[in-house]
């Protein structure tokens, strides 16, 4: 007998999730949540790596350099009263390396990137970036999710939102962490936030088998496993019939089904014995100090040239050192890890450009905040929300381009400053979107990666 009466707690659930759904239906009606989709408009990119250098990289001691500093070094700030997060403040500490002028842009590059130093024709370089929290998760979630809260959808899950994965048999979004650990605030910085569970990102492991338990059980044959998995989507499916709003319980179901496939593709896609000696020493395979890393950009080429969206990789793990927090001995911190990341990131670059991913393929180079110009602990230096650098490269992106810059000091933005609502906007429109009109319906309100902010960076657009 059909059921006539509802539950209070039924009839709000089902009004509920059908006004949030309305705004949806057109994008999800009769397709999967994953299907390739079109973007607003023609774009030149079709998939981002991110390379997120957690902990904050000092702007001065790698495209920032700063001449005052060398001048004055040891004296306080004229005019400004600098608070650090941590305490122990100097005096103006000038740069340990020296930069040079490279390409036919004429670009500043520090002495620790020596490799990437050869590339900077393709990249847009922003020296006027600035964020608005001093401490690490939150700007971390900022530059991941563009909120300093966590709970909120990240980039790779909007990308993936808005345009779908191009290979069903593949995660859209992929996560790479450091095998010292991940960063504070953990999972949030690659979560779906309020948006459908299908859209968080997939984390890889950066050491052994990227993907944990990808391979069947000895005695588990392809017949046996694929009635297995036949059963218990049917149980799946009936409960999500009396529950269709659960999208944690569509996830799940749906992740069985990927997970099979990719015990085929995606063990094909990260192995990379496939790769000639020469690809993987161009990556720094053959070095010790950065073969994880290079393994990582090398997985992340290998992914989205099999149709996948997202890729994010994080230098840095942990807490201090093991990081990019160079509270102290920033010689050995950013040597470590531009050490660590130099090669590979030069790698990448000059591989894409080779296969002819590159134009289709936007690269980032970022981290959540830069470093201050004052010493701490005496060869240290502090959090730095008010000015730093990223660059940016490929689809899109107008290669050799220099955009804005900090004080003579290196401490705050000046020139042509830019937020990281415009970065996220400059992303999108790379990507074929308008970002005001990417939106998703929860709680009453259409949200949005860029919130109520945000211009595109038309200066660094092809």
């Amino acid at each position: 007998m059909e059921k006539r009466f509802w539950s209070r707690r039924e009839l709000l659930h089902r009004a509920g999730g059908g006004i949030a759904g309305i705004a949806a239906a057109e994008l999800l009606s009769g397709a999967s949540l994953m299907a390739p989709r079109q973007p607003h408009f023609p774009a030149k990119a079709k998939a981002v790596i991110s390379i997120f250098c957690y902990g904050g990289v000092s702007h001065i001691d790698t495209f920032d350099p700063k001449p005052y500093l060398v001048k004055h070094a040891g004296e306080t700030i004229p005019g400004k009263s600098v608070v650090p997060s941590q305490g122990t403040p100097g005096g103006l500490m000038p740069s340990l390396w020296e930069s040079k002028k490279h390409g036919r842009c004429g670009m500043d590059v520090s002495t620790l990137f020596p490799h990437v130093a050869k590339h900077v024709d393709k990249l847009a370089l922003i020296r006027s970036m600035y964020s608005k929290s001093n401490d690490h998760a939150p700007a971390l979630y900022q530059m991941n999710t563009g909120f300093i809260q966590a709970g909120y959808p990240s980039m790779g899950s909007w990308v993936t939102y808005g345009l779908g994965t191009e290979n069903q048999n593949l995660p859209a979004f992929v996560v790479f962490s450091d095998p010292r650990g991940g960063p504070i605030g953990g999972a949030p910085n690659w979560g779906n936030g309020f948006m459908p569970a299908a859209f968080q990102g997939t984390q890889f492991r950066s050491t052994g088998d990227p993907i944990v338990d990808l391979k069947p059980p000895k005695d588990m044959d392809d017949s046996r496993q694929r009635r297995w998995l036949a059963f218990l989507q049917k149980l799946n499916e009936d409960h999500l019939a009396k529950n269709p709003q659960d999208s944690e319980l569509s996830a799940r179901i749906a992740s069985y089904e990927l997970a099979y496939k990719m015990q085929t593709e995606a063990s094909e896609a990260v192995d990379l014995n496939k790769e000639s000696p020469a690809t993987r020493a161009l990556y720094g395979l053959d070095e010790p100090r950065s073969e994880y890393f290079g393994r990582q950009a090398l997985m992340a080429r290998r992914l989205v040239e099999r149709g996948v969206r997202y890729v994010q990789i994080f230098s840095g793990g942990g807490n201090f050192q093991e990081s990019w927090d160079a509270h102290w001995d920033i010689r050995e911190n950013h040597e470590m890890h531009c050490g660590e990341t130099d090669k590979p990131i030069a790698g990448l670059l000059a591989d894409l450009e080779s296969r002819g991913l590159l134009d289709s393929t936007l690269v980032i180079w970022h981290g959540e905040f830069g470093r201050l110009p004052i010493s701490q602990r005496m060869d240290g230096r502090d959090h730095n929300p008010y000015g730093f650098s990223i660059w940016l490269a490929g689809g899109g992106i107008k290669g050799g381009s220099i955009l804005g810059s900090t004080d003579e000091f290196g401490l705050a933005a000046e020139e042509n400053r830019k937020s990281v609502n415009d970065v996220h906007a400059t992303i999108l429109h790379c990507l074929g979107f308008d970002h005001t009109r990417l939106t998703y319906p929860y709680n009453g309100r259409m949200f949005r990666l860029t919130d109520v902010e945000g211009e595109v960076i038309k200066e660094i657009l092809t």
